[in-house]
């Protein structure tokens, strides 16, 4: 929410994006880490492997770059990048895991990825939407506005709040059918956790930033002083 800056910003908004910066800083270094260790099957193996123990058939897409994999539940794809699914790696091995742990959340009907999937549209539309609510409604004096902008912003934040659970437990899912297997050992398993943990770190400092921004509206709508 840099679309002024004022003490909250400095005070509140840029340490946390400080925190968010290392984050995906750590994401990076565990996940180059770990792409050089060996594992004994790929990512996009150990996926149709956790899809078989669970009964699930997920269709099995690529995608472009590092780091970008996705499961999309519209058309029930598991997508793996070019440092993932062709790759025999733990790294590869714990984010194909990861992915196919949301497989798993739709399957099973996980209550807190329905809750997300449904606010998606409107978060999507709030946060785009918020800034210029927000700043608009000081700017002008028009108190009721700059509300909104903070109500429609309360709302991304509520979903970077619901993705948590989501994440950790696609992780956990993921892990817990690694671990039943048995075709992963315990140094395998110890490095794929650090991968899937730095990598929920990444949410969890979103949140951060988010929670932060949100109380610099909060102070700068209630009078607070900006600079």
């Amino acid at each position: 929410m840099g679309f002024f800056v004022d003490s909250y910003y400095w005070l509140l908004v840029l340490p946390a994006m400080a925190v968010a910066l290392y984050a995906q800083f750590k994401v990076k270094s565990v996940f180059n880490k770990y792409s050089g260790v060996p594992a004994r099957m790929t990512g996009e193996q150990a996926s149709r492997m956790i899809q078989a123990q669970n009964g699930l058939q997920v269709n099995m897409g690529a995608m472009e770059g590092s780091m970008t994999d996705n499961y999309d539940p519209r058309d029930n794809t598991i997508r793996l990048s070019q440092t993932v699914g062709p790759m025999a790696t733990v790294a590869a091995v714990g984010v194909a895991a990861h992915e196919t742990g949301h497989a798993l959340q739709y399957a099973n009907h996980y209550f807190p990825i329905r809750i997300r999937t449904a606010i998606l549209p409107v978060t999507k539309f709030g946060s785009a939407a918020a800034p210029w609510l927000f700043i608009a409604g000081l700017l002008l004096g028009i108190g009721p506005l700059a509300y909104l902008g903070l109500i429609c912003f309360g709302a991304a934040v509520f979903f970077q709040l619901v993705t948590l659970p989501v994440e950790f437990n696609a992780s956990r899912r993921g892990m817990a059918a690694l671990r039943a297997s048995g075709t992963m050992t315990a140094e395998e398993m110890a490095g794929i956790r650090k991968v899937l943990t730095a990598a929920a770190m990444t949410y969890v400092a979103a949140l951060f930033v988010a929670l932060m921004s949100l109380l610099r509206m909060i102070l700068l709508v209630s009078g607070g002083r900006r600079n």
